[in-house]
């Protein structure tokens, strides 16, 4: 039996990098400055790498890890270090790749790490190098790699060896992807053998001996191809699992849950496999909630090979997958999956795997609550991550039809960093070749790969090592995040008072028993209301209307109103028994409830259960949609009032008992919006899709006694505000507009009292501004500034005026910087008020310096 690992956080291992940017530095120009000096009594190892408090720590400094992906096995090794200058050119500090089990084994089955067959198997070399041109870096060793190699990159001798591990799905039906039995003994068996190959590779590079490698990934995206092929991995092994998972979990009770519960075992598993209506949604939810821990004793397993040949003292990561048609509702899916392989244990952070292309009011919400959800299962110490984020311009068929625009991904890394991602890896950043299999198949191409000979076509180095469209914005970014990493590193997210719920039995989906009535009754309630609310419009309300809002694991336990005065919820029909009775709970003691979708009736069995709505003394009736030349409409009123009347596509209407009725459908007079006391607390249901008018919204919070403390004067939408916070240094405003390309000028309050001076920001569309306030950089404390901070050093820091393009004759607007104490700056006007120094400047870059 293997053993669980110990909860709560870690201390890993590697060597103190030093200050990270300095004003005028590149990375690798940093890493090779002086360490600053320790705190006094600081015992931190100069070689440790830990995580805390939402950080990344190397010898107990906060670092900003920004890695590149490049696959050593997809080049020639002549052309591993024209690959690295290039990472280094756009200042990157960190390397990132795959190490692909089938790459590395012979057609004999033994295992080449060391070059002795192809150079380009050498791993050792590729490692070092990377740590001579001053990099970290980031091993991803599987088993599974995906990363487009035949097999997911597990040999397919491995099956052909063990046709036991091979799933079985649905019916009977073979699975049509090549996933396995992750805890059948054979695949277990067989990759310790892979991990007793290469992780004493890894182990003799780890930071602690002096090494590079300060991460290593287990597996990758586990669970995914069993989830987007429907078919999960019901193999022998394990339904006999999770049979007696069923019996230890429901005891007398199976047998009223699950009508087969009587047979035997093989008629149990028959049932398994071809299930019927009247228990399908019961055991998709079942399934899925037995996975997690299964998974979770999976990494369990490869964690234990590991340290077994030598790696520990780094933090393992978990790769999460979901996003899809550069959308990411279903993201949260891989968060459900794996949640139980990485909260909470110590040792172990997760990571986002997202492909969203541009951002932009469609999916700006779907970045933000990947962060938020992921973090919502971190504890206090996990930071976020992102080991998969999308780079290149995304024409991955290389068909010419699609092509993310420049601001991409300067949009997202913002966002993300604003969020208080700590590590970012952009996948993929230099192409390369699928070579010849050792032993053809006569497979088509009998190449490692599916892409054909290239791959990576869409990178912003391309396969043959030419920078292409998206290598400029991206060298832009990483050097405008790097230039002042040392200030981002230690920052932690701040929040208003508002948090989404999250609820991961929502996401219990990936295993979708086909055909039955019951199954398609709670996919066709969860997926359209879970998480963002119907349409996405609370979670992009809140956001756009100007809450900077956390979420919350509604099943981790019972909320304090204290810590959470007021929760936000996405709901549907469906709504476990035990967290309709926490609702109620925290309500009672006072906490404020705002929910947004259908009333939840039922729990996820799909069996009745109206804990919830007895409680707000509402009564469900009949769902009304606009169909059938039906143009259904809803009214205001009360609170709600005045707004025009809206046009909707679906409605329930429901009794209340007692409150206020704010929203009603207009045929029918009957409501569909409530305001109701509960205990000591109150709740506003919403239950039609009300689409996102903020001001609708804002009056919804406010009668929450909830607001924003950050707001804005923009009138166009597009505009939000972030910010982030060291206790020690001050703070930063992470300013974006999302908007399809048009300009902002607004001014910012907080709490009703000017920022910047009252003084206007200019924000053109698509791009995003990280503005200090209250900070202490460089030695100069900055009360405020109106351009973007790019660098600090020892009496001085340096500018970027907002919108300044760099384009000859461009006329950049005016800058206001304010400095506690005398400061200077070359063409600035100058005036001082009280002891404050304000500069003015007309220049698209400047820097101000102490005195």
């Amino acid at each position: 039996m293997t053993p669980v690992p110990p909860r709560r956080r870690t201390v890993l291992g590697g060597a103190a990098l030093g200050t990270l940017a300095t004003a005028g530095l590149s990375f690798q120009e940093a890493q090779a400055a002086p360490a600053a000096p320790a705190p006094p009594g600081d015992t931190t190892p100069a070689d440790s790498v830990s995580y805390r408090d939402k950080q990344i720590l190397v010898g107990g400094k906060p670092v900003l890890v920004l890695a590149g992906e490049i696959h050593y096995f997809r080049l020639k090794k002549a052309d591993w270090q024209s690959r690295l200058d290039k990472a280094k050119a756009a200042g990157l500090n960190t390397i990132a790749t795959y190490i692909p089990w089938m790459w590395h084994e012979l057609p004999d089955g033994t295992i080449d790490v060391t070059g002795r067959t192809r150079p380009e198997r050498d791993l050792g070399a590729f490692i070092d190098l990377c740590h001579r041109n001053g990099f970290f870096f980031i091993a991803r060793p599987g088993p599974f790699t995906m990363a487009e190699l035949k097999g997911e990159g597990v040999p397919e001798r491995v099956r052909e060896d063990h046709p036991e591990i091979v799933s079985t799905g649905w019916n009977d039906a073979p699975a049509t992807t090549p996933t396995v039995d992750y805890l059948a003994p054979a695949f277990v068996n067989e990759t310790r053998h892979w991990y007793a190959a290469v992780m004493p590779v890894l182990a003799e590079r780890l930071h602690s001996g002096g090494g590079p490698v300060i991460s290593v990934q287990l597996d990758n995206e586990i669970g995914m191809l069993a989830w987007v092929s429907n078919s999960p991995d019901l193999t022998d092994h394990l339904t006999s699992d999770f049979d007696g998972w069923l019996r230890a979990e429901y005891g007398d009770g199976l047998v009223a849950r699950y009508p087969f519960a009587g047979e035997d075992l093989a008629g149990r598993r028959k049932a398994i496999r071809n299930p019927k209506d009247a228990y399908g949604a019961a055991l998709m939810h079942d399934l899925g909630r037995f996975m997690r821990g299964r998974f979770a004793r999976y990494v369990a397993e490869l964690r234990s090979a590991a340290e077994e040949y030598g790696v520990s003292g780094v933090p393992f990561v978990i790769n999460i997958h979901g996003t899809s048609d550069s959308r990411a509702e279903p993201f949260p899916i891989g968060i459900s999956q794996l949640m139980e392989t990485y909260g909470g244990i110590e040792g172990t952070i997760s990571g986002a795997d997202f492909y969203l292309g541009d951002l932009t009011l469609r999916n700006v919400t779907d970045l933000y609550l990947i962060n938020a959800f992921m973090d919502a299962i971190n504890d206090k110490d996990q930071p976020v991550t992102a080991l998969e984020f999308d780079a290149g311009h995304a024409d991955y068929g290389q068909n010419m039809d699609q092509q993310t625009s420049p601001s991409g991904v300067d949009l997202k890394t913002r966002l993300c960093i604003a969020q208080g991602a700590k590590m970012l890896n952009y996948y993929l950043f230099a192409g390369g070749f699928n070579p010849k299999l050792d032993k053809p198949t006569g497979d088509g191409n009998d190449r490692i790969g599916i892409t054909g000979e290239r791959h990576g076509f869409a990178a912003p180095v391309d396969p043959e090592g030419r920078p292409g469209v998206s290598y400029e914005p991206t060298r832009q970014t990483v050097r405008a995040m790097g230039g002042i990493a040392d200030i981002l590193a230690p920052m932690r997210t701040t929040y208003d008072d508002v948090a989404l719920g999250f609820v991961p039995d929502h996401y219990l989906t990936e295993y979708r028993p086909p055909k039955l009535e019951s199954v398609q009754r709670v996919l066709d309630e969860t997926v359209n209301t879970r998480g963002a609310g119907p349409r996405g419009s609370l979670a992009r309300a809140m956001l756009l209307g100007g809450f900077r809002y956390r979420s919350v694991n509604l099943q981790a336990g019972d909320l304090d109103p204290k810590d959470v005065p007021v929760l936000a919820l996405a709901t549907g029909e469906h709504l476990g028994a035990e967290l309709q009775r926490r609702l109620v709970r925290y309500a009672e003691a006072g906490g404020k409830l705002l929910l947004s979708g259908r009333l939840p009736v039922k729990d996820m069995a799909d069996k009745a259960c109206t804990v919830l709505a007895d409680a707000l003394g509402l009564k469900a009736g009949s769902t009304l949609t606009d169909a059938n030349r039906f143009w259904l409409s809803v009214t205001a009123h009360g609170w709600a009032a005045p707004l025009p009347e809206v046009r909707l596509s679906r409605t329930q209407l429901c009794e209340p008992s007692r409150g206020t009725t704010v929203l009603r459908e207009l045929s029918t007079g009957k409501g569909c919006g409530f305001d109701i006391p509960l205990g000591r607390g109150r709740a506003v249901v919403i239950t039609t899709d009300y689409q996102c008018d903020l001001t609708f919204w804002e009056r919804a919070f406010r009668t929450l006694d909830a607001a924003p403390a950050l707001r804005h004067s923009a009138t166009d939408p597009g505009v939000f505000l972030l910010t982030t916070a060291d206790g020690e240094r001050g703070r930063l405003l992470h300013a974006f507009n999302v908007s399809a390309g048009y300009d902002q000028d607004f001014t910012v309050t907080e709490n009703g009292k000017p920022l910047f001076g009252g003084e206007k920001l200019h924000l053109p569309g698509r791009t995003a501004a990280i503005l200090p306030l209250g900070l202490t950089a460089g030695g100069l404390r900055i009360a405020y500034a109106t351009a973007e901070l790019t660098g600090a050093a020892d009496g001085r820091v340096t500018f970027r005026a907002l919108g300044a393009s760099g384009a000859p004759g461009a006329e950049p607007g005016e800058s206001v910087v304010a400095v506690e104490g005398p400061a200077r700056c070359e063409g600035a006007r100058i005036s001082t008020e009280g002891g404050r120094t304000v500069l003015r400047v007309r220049r698209a870059e400047f820097t101000v310096r102490r005195g």
